[in-house]
Formats: C-alpha cells, structure tokens, sequence
C-alpha cells in the first residue's frame, strides 16, 4: 500500500526546505504551518526566527518565499503582517492529492500505517456476571471499541481485554443457593436466550441476597462456599462456571444489540488473574513496595492522604487474607506486560475511579512492571446524564438497563426512518435494518461525540434528528451521495485535475485530504470525539457543496460532472470509513 502525503505535510516539507535555504543561521526551523480563513494555509515560523536572527520578519519572509520551488504545489504566496506566509495550493495539486488517494488500491484512502507501532493491551467493556448491564457500562463499551478500531487502522497491534466482574464474595452466596435450589437456573419460557438468562439470573441474585440477608446460618454456608471456590473445589467451580456461562449468553445479546462483536477468548475476567494473587503479594512485600499494616498488605503515597491528613493505602491483601482488587488489576498488568509483551496499557474506565489507577499505577512503576518502554493510560470517562442533567435513572429512580436504553433508541429511530421511506421508496425489510443501524448508530455518536472524560446528556429526540451534530445527518449524507452515484448513467467518477475548482469544491476537497492527519492525531491521543467532528465537518462541507455546486446538472459540462462525482464519491468512501472506524453503519438508502 502506497500511503499518500497529505498536502499540509508536502507544503509543511516544502517551507523548512526554504527555511534551511535562505535562512542557513536559523538552523532547522518549524515554519508554524496550519489552516487558514484568508488562504489554504498560514505558515507563522518567520516571526520566531526573525527575533533569533535580529532581522526585520517581512523581509526574511519575502526571502524564504523566492527560495520556494515555482509551480506544482503553490498557487500564490503572500506576506502579510509581521511576515505571516498565506499560501493557496494549486487547484491541480488537490485533485491529483486526492485522485491518488482514491486509487489506493488497499481501501484505506492513502493513509499510512504509523512506523513505530507497538502493542497496546486495551481494557474496556467490562460487565459483571449474574448482574444486568445498565447504562453506566455504556460509555466503556462504545468508546473502548471505536479505539480499538482506530489504534488497528493506524497500524498498532491491539489485544482486547474484557476484565468481568467474575470472582469474588457475591459468588459463594449464588453457588449455595444453586446447590440447594438445583433446578433455579432454569429458564421461562417466551423470553430470547439473552432475556432469559438475564431474567433467570435477576431472580437467582434477589432470592439468594434476600436468603444471605435473613440466614445466618445460609450466610456462615456462603461463605464457606467463598473458600470452596477460592480453593478450586470442583463442584464448586462447575457451578460458578454455569453462572459464568449463563452472564456470557446475556453479554453477547447486549453486545450485538450495539453492534460490537465480543470473543470468548478476549474475556478474561478477574478469575483469569487468581493464580498470580499471592505471587504479586509476595513480590511486592520483598521488593518493599508494598507493607504490613494493621495486618493487610499496603502501599502508601505522600500524595495520596484522607480528611485527617493520615495517608490513604492501596490495600493489596486485606487483613483477614482476602485479596483486594489492586491485587487483581496490578497481577493483570503483570500478566499484560510480561506475557502479551504490552508496551501500552489502556484501561477505558470511569472517571471516578481515577484515584485507585493512579495508585495502582504507581504500584506497578515501582515495582518495575511499568517503565520508560511500558506505559499505562487510563482513558477516563465522564457520567451518562438525563435531559435534567442528574444522572440518568428511570422515572422510579431506578438504573436505566442498557437494553431498555437501546431497545427504545432503535424504536425511535425506526419511526424517523418509516417517515421517510415512501420518498426512497425502503421496503419494510429495509425500514427495520436502517431503524437499528440510526438508532444505534444515533447513541454510540451522541457518545463518542463527546470529550470521553465530559458528562453528556443523553437525549433522544436530539439523537436522531436529521439536522445538527448527530449520525444521522452524516448517514444521511453518505445515503444522498449513493443515490447521486445511481442517478448518475453513463456519467463515472473521474478526476480533472485540469479544472478550476469553485469555493465549495476546494474547501470539501482540502478537508478530505486531513483524514489521514486527524486518525494520527485521534489514535495518538486516544480521543475518538476529533475523529466525529471531523466527519461532522465533513458532511458539513458536503452540504455547502450541494447548495453550491450541482453535480448532475445538464449544464455543466461532462469533465465537470465527473469531476464532482469524483468528489463526491470520495467524500462518501471517507464518510464509510470514519464511521465504520466509529462503529456505526452507513445504509445505502435512507
């Protein structure tokens, strides 16, 4: 695959060339470029350099501007101000820029694969089994696989991790109960194989945590069940496999509800990690990161310290042998580091649980686990709030289930795509498959929108409108291309680059051309809410276009009609991949 340099970076290579050439004193200089209102590109370095030179900034400009390579690249170049550079590309520099990103015969629009790819392990989507998934496990799960979708297409080896809640205390008092009620795992009948697991193992958890409750003697059996398990009794660990089994039938159903495909393989739960427990323990204690205190095992922070001013601990193994979960998470990056050969760990996790990673973090540098070639980043998420801004909860006050939320988001959007199907003319098996690609569509945008580490409101109506910042307007807009393209005949895609380009025409063809800068950007620094507004943008300028220039109009003539279908269907590739990378599908008509 032949990456193609995008035209910021030919014009970025093409001003420090200059730079070096008439300015050899300034040694190697950064000409400041970056886009512009008053032309293509403003290029700001000869202000900097002018001060280090002692020389006046408008005439080292117009020297660094006759040292510029003639034609090809640059249209016109102008000094304005304290020798600012505006530079306008040439009309044929852009189409041959994106006519050779159109040929990429790899699909990936020219973009290349960054050169120091690594191993990122990422931690994300994390439920819990025997518990029902609500919208606070949203966030996790939509971000985290739009990242791993983005780091992939960078070129970085990514191996997905699903740490589920899958051990602890909780388990004894469900297994007790599953042995002295055998046939409680028993589904009703009338509900999926997902809504029944989930319904079966509701009714298993409150019948049992209303027994723990009021027994004590069903309580002292439960945790002696704790101790089986932890243990490796067999019976046991059948039991808890089933529990374990039965959550996953439920996970998948959620998940492809979202549209998110989850492996078996990539589930390693905090079971996966019980066997490494006492060794971290053991290694923290001798290497004296970690000490006794009070009877549990503890690492201490100057930094870290309660209301009283005493020292908060990150407890390891508790008092009465028990161990917490930074055992889990620090034997985890163990494992990540030493096994996978991670170089970067990324957890997609709750803001609020900032403080235990930062300590956790810490932990694991000082024991040597994390380094100057390993590095852990927690990729912190804010709260999913209501339309009264409160986190969002149901009328009764209750948690919101994720499959009610999501359920209710493709009914929506469903309605909005029946409304307008007699002009397209969707058969009722279309109306059904766009209503879940919007509706789904609609809220892991609304999401992935958003800074990750912001709140955000989660609103329907807003959601699935036509018009704004939504994926709607963008699935709108790759479906209005595909019906040009149909209307098109005889009339192919082909580009000119020996016209001239109107307004409308330069601004959605320079936008195109950052793709491949924005991924690098989006994947460096793990922020797929860029990614969005650049595909917002993008159909903006599309829409512009429309108003502007009309494609199949028996006016123009037939290089000008392939040319504008040139552009349009690179627009709708890019709008495929941005989206595809965000998780969100693009129908053909809608």
């Amino acid at each position: 695959m032949a990456s193609v340099p995008s035209l910021a970076s030919t014009l970025q290579q093409q001003l420090a060339d200059a730079l070096t050439a008439a300015l050899p004193d300034a040694g190697a200089a950064d000409p400041l470029l970056r886009r512009s209102d008053r032309a293509d590109f403003q290029a700001n370095g000869i202000l900097a350099l002018a001060k280090k030179l002692k020389g006046n900034p408008r005439e080292l400009a117009a020297q660094v501007t006759a040292a510029l390579p003639a034609g090809g690249l640059i249209k016109d170049i102008e000094v304005s101000g304290p020798g600012f550079l505006n530079v306008t590309l040439t009309d044929r520099a852009i189409v041959e820029t994106l006519a050779a990103r159109a040929a990429d015969g790899e699909g990936r629009l020219g973009v290349p694969l960054k050169a120091d790819a690594g191993t990122t392990v990422i931690d994300y989507a994390q439920p819990n089994v025997a518990k029902e998934m609500h919208v606070g496990h949203l966030r996790s799960a939509v971000i985290g696989d739009a990242v791993v979708k983005i780091l992939e297409f960078t070129g970085e080896n990514v191996v997905r991790r699903h740490h589920i809640g899958d051990w602890g205390t909780q388990f004894g008092m469900l297994i007790q109960y599953l042995i002295e009620h055998p046939g409680a795992l028993k589904h009703e009948g009338g509900a999926s194989d997902g809504e029944a697991a989930m319904s079966t193992l509701n009714r298993v958890y409150k019948e049992s945590r209303v027994l723990f409750d009021s027994d004590e003697e069903f309580k002292a059996r439960s945790r002696d069940r704790v101790v089986a398990l932890q243990a490796g009794d067999p019976e046991t660990l059948e039991l808890w496999h089933r529990f374990v089994d039965e959550s996953k039938i439920y996970f998948h159903s959620v998940f492809d509800k979202l549209d998110m495909v989850i492996d078996d393989p990539d589930i390693v739960g905090e079971s996966g990690y019980n066997d490494m427990l006492e060794e971290t323990c053991r290694i923290l204690e001798e290497t004296g990161v970690a000490v006794r205190s009070e009877g549990a095992l503890c690492v201490f922070f100057d930094d870290v310290k309660g209301p009283d001013g005493n020292k908060v601990p990150l407890i390891v193994k508790k008092t009465n042998g028990g161990y917490g979960y930074a055992a889990t998470d620090l034997s985890a990056i163990r494992n990540r580091v030493q096994d996978l050969k991670a170089d970067t760990l990324l957890y997609v996790v709750d803001a609020r649980q900032s403080l235990h990673f930062k300590m956790v973090f810490e932990t694991a540098r000082r024991a040597g686990w994390l380094n100057e070639d390993v590095k852990a980043v927690q990729l912190a998420f804010g709260t999913v709030l209501g339309k009264d801004g409160k986190p969002f909860k149901t009328r009764e006050g209750e948690t919101v289930r994720l499959e009610d939320l999501l359920d209710e988001a493709v009914t929506r959007a469903t309605a909005v795509v029946r409304d307008k199907a007699d002009k397209v003319g969707l058969s009722e098996e279309e109306i059904v498959e766009n209503g879940r690609y919007v509706g789904i569509g609609a809220v892991k945008y609304a999401d992935l929108s958003t800074s990750a580490v912001r709140d955000y409101k989660f609103d329907l109506d807003q959601m699935v409108a036509l018009h704004g910042d939504t994926s709607v307007y963008l699935q709108y807009a790759y479906a209005r291309i595909q019906s040009i393209l149909r209307k098109a005949g005889d009339a192919v895609p082909a580009a000119h680059p020996e016209l001239e380009l109107a307004p409308a025409e330069r601004a959605l063809g320079l936008h195109l051309d950052q793709f491949g800068e924005v991924l690098a950007e989006v994947g460096a620094g793990y922020e797929p809410h860029k990614l969005a507004a650049y595909l917002y943008q993008l159909a903006s300028h599309l829409t512009t276009f429309y108003d502007q220039c009309q494609v199949l109009s028996p006016d123009n003539a037939p290089e000008v009609v392939e040319n504008r279908l040139f552009l349009v269907e690179l627009t709708a590739r890019t709008l495929h991949q941005g989206m595809a990378l965000l998780g969100i599908r693009t129908p053909e008509r809608l």
